[in-house]
């Protein structure tokens, strides 16, 4: 692997390094992290006859501010830690297509410009605990669960979209999702990376009430009207991010990610606050 290649493929996870790690805040961290772990992506111009043919192992930590559920007031922080190995198509640990910090998976498709593939992943993050905030008190805990994810990355020059299907295998009541964020990226140096770019998320009718709806039995231990809906566009976000990579092994980014809860969902009376803010900051070191 060349020093440009190298290069190369630092630029591309410090374009989006953190963008999606900050919409932690609106739900839980397999669905929401789907930009942020570019530093651990595989560069689509290292291909080799169909395979990449070479070890990735990635290692570092990180720290995010976030809502303390989707649609509250209050903020929590959270510690990150990334872990990463994967060897041609397979991988395992945190993987920035599959969205989630643990994930075993493989690509089933890649070429210059798209990769696709599937994972099995587990939430590292709790997503929603009755002890987090008194407004949640009789609404009960979400729990974490197993997600499949089929999942597909576009790449062309310094713009990237990806999309996910999420479906709970657990049987947690978390429904599917279905995601798609677009990324810009500009480098005015060769140690700085600026990215910027907006993204959405779709609920199930399951996945939407889990999050924000009230059933009669809550209703009665929380005190919240009954709240019911369906299936729709529950997020839109905005996230801009900054990395800085002063060596090929090492990655700092940092990223503010401005999300909006929309539609139906963001009329909940679980919702406190529509509009949530959420602050990340990333070490990454990578071995090749």
């Amino acid at each position: 692997m060349s020093y440009r290649s190298k290069r190369r493929g630092i630029s591309l996870l410090a374009g989006c390094v953190l963008s999606c790690l900050a919409a932690t805040a609106m739900a839980d961290d397999t669905l929401a992290i789907s930009n942020s772990l570019y530093s651990i992506a595989p560069n689509p111009d290292e291909t080799r006859g169909g395979e990449w043919d070479f070890w990735r192992y990635a290692v570092g930590a990180g720290v995010v501010s976030m809502p303390t559920f989707p649609g509250a007031r209050g903020t929590k922080v959270e510690g990150l830690p990334i872990f990463s190995v994967g060897y041609g198509r397979w991988f395992f640990g945190a993987n920035p297509d599959a969205g989630s910090l643990v994930s075993l998976g493989a690509y089933l498709y890649h070429d210059a410009h798209w990769r696709a593939g599937v994972a099995v992943t587990y939430d590292f993050i709790e997503p929603r605990q009755e002890s987090d905030d008194s407004h949640l008190r009789g609404l009960g805990d979400v729990k974490r669960t197993t997600h499949f994810d089929a999942f597909g990355v576009f790449t062309y020059d310094w713009f990237t979209a990806r999309s996910s299907v999420l479906t709970d295998i657990g049987d947690n009541q978390r429904g599917t999702t279905v995601t798609l964020d677009t990324m810009g990226k500009y480098s005015p140096t060769e140690q700085w990376t600026l990215s910027a770019g907006p993204g959405v998320t779709w609920g199930s009718d399951q996945y939407n009430t889990t999050y924000f709806g009230v059933n009669a039995e809550q209703s009665v231990r929380s005190g919240l009207p009954p709240y019911s809906l369906g299936s729709g566009v529950n997020e839109v976000r905005f996230s801009v991010g900054a990395a800085y990579h002063p060596t090929p092994h090492w990655n700092i980014g940092a990223d503010i990610t401005a999300a909006w809860i929309e539609n139906h969902s963001g009329d909940s009376p679980i919702v406190q606050k529509k509009n949530q803010m959420t602050y990340g900051l990333l070490v990454t070191y990578l071995f090749f």
